[in-house]
């Protein structure tokens, strides 16, 4: 699969979505000194829920991820871009990246 396919397959997004709402609430749980438990009893959900997020098995549904967001202080911003602005875009960031290195 080359990385225009990628970028184009719900694989890749569910993924981006996941890793970035596993850095949220990972950064939230160390910040404010919480161990699984604590995090899940402030959320109001099971520990066993917050183990399937920080694991990426899971899968929520939009207003899921807007509660969760919400919870930990962050507004979700979702905005459709058009898939060779992204690639050139994100080219353009691996590029400066690599100058730097």
């Amino acid at each position: 699969m080359n990385r225009k396919e990628l970028i184009k397959s719900e694989e890749y997004w569910t993924a981006q979505i996941q890793l970035d709402l596993f850095e949220l609430i990972e950064n939230y749980r160390k910040k404010n000194n919480l161990n699984k438990t604590e995090l899940a009893a402030q959320l109001g959900v099971t520990k066993s829920y917050v183990t399937q997020i920080l694991n990426g098995d899971f899968d929520h549904k939009i207003s899921k991820l807007i509660g969760l967001a919400l919870a930990f202080g962050k507004v979700p911003v979702l905005k459709f871009i058009d898939v060779e602005k992204y690639i050139k875009k994100n080219d353009s960031i691996r590029t400066k990246g690599s100058s730097v290195n």
